[in-house]
């Protein structure tokens, strides 16, 4: 059976007001800024169930036994609130399991935690995110920091390497750019794997924690932060495939 992977986020919901003159008319559009991963990963060795953002909030599993139905999640581009106010709470004034401190005890117990960067990520556009001080951050390799931590870099950044590890495996020794990250610290506790060029910010960093394992992305896995000729063809592929080789411990 192939190890289930529980990816999280990576979706959102635009508005757009068009003015024609004296007229105008609004327009919903749905953006999906996983299927380039889901598509590279389609027929490999994982099963990946995404749970849109909107899903995530009711449908996220909400106890340690639930999550246990998988062997690694994926948080990306989906802030704490949405995993800690659910319906139940939100709507109805009901106590309802904290998820963040159900995802940590996973993590504690053996299993695996991978953050990808994004406005909603870390902590994320105006500090919305919020995952500093939760129970996820006392797992992750990173550190969050108290305030918006997004850095716009339109004219483009390389990873710097750190030595070797087995998510480096397989891939070109340069990569090309990217535009932006989630500005972090490194836990005392974690490897730096890459950083940011110019900066020397955590860029990839990898943790072992209790019997699981941890791993922070802090750039994003789409558009806008990763053009699409970032590693192109096979190696973006190779790129999470080692992620989660590292994270199950099948590489």
């Amino acid at each position: 059976m192939k190890p289930s992977v529980l990816l999280a986020g990576e979706s959102w919901v635009s508005t757009a007001t068009h003015i024609k003159g004296f007229d105008q008319f609004a327009t919903v559009t749905a953006h999906n800024g996983a299927q380039r991963l889901l598509t590279a990963l389609a027929d490999s060795d994982y099963a990946i169930t995404q749970m849109c953002a909107d899903q995530a909030q009711s449908e996220f599993p909400a106890t340690l036994e639930a999550l246990r139905d998988y062997q690694v999640v994926i948080l990306s581009d989906i802030g704490a609130n949405s995993l800690l106010l659910h319906p139940d709470t939100w709507l109805r004034s009901r106590r309802t399991p904290n998820r963040l401190t159900a995802l940590c005890e996973f993590v504690l117990e053996g299993g695996a935690l991978m953050m990808v960067g994004g406005y909603y990520s870390f902590q994320g556009i105006n500090g919305g995110a919020r995952y500093r001080g939760t129970a996820v951050e006392k797992v992750l390799p990173v550190r969050c920091l108290p305030h918006d931590d997004r850095v716009e870099v339109p004219e483009g950044f390389t990873p710097v390497f750190h030595g070797e590890h087995p998510v480096l495996q397989g891939l070109p020794e340069e990569w090309s750019y990217l535009l932006g990250y989630n500005e972090v610290t490194l836990h005392p506790e974690a490897r730096l794997v890459s950083t940011v060029s110019g900066s020397g910010h955590p860029l990839l960093a990898t943790r072992e924690v209790g019997k699981g394992r941890t791993l922070a992305w802090t750039s994003d896995m789409s558009v806008h932060w990763m053009p699409d000729d970032f590693l192109p063809g096979d190696a973006y592929r190779r790129f999470w495939l080692n992620c989660l080789d590292w994270l199950t411990r099948r590489g």
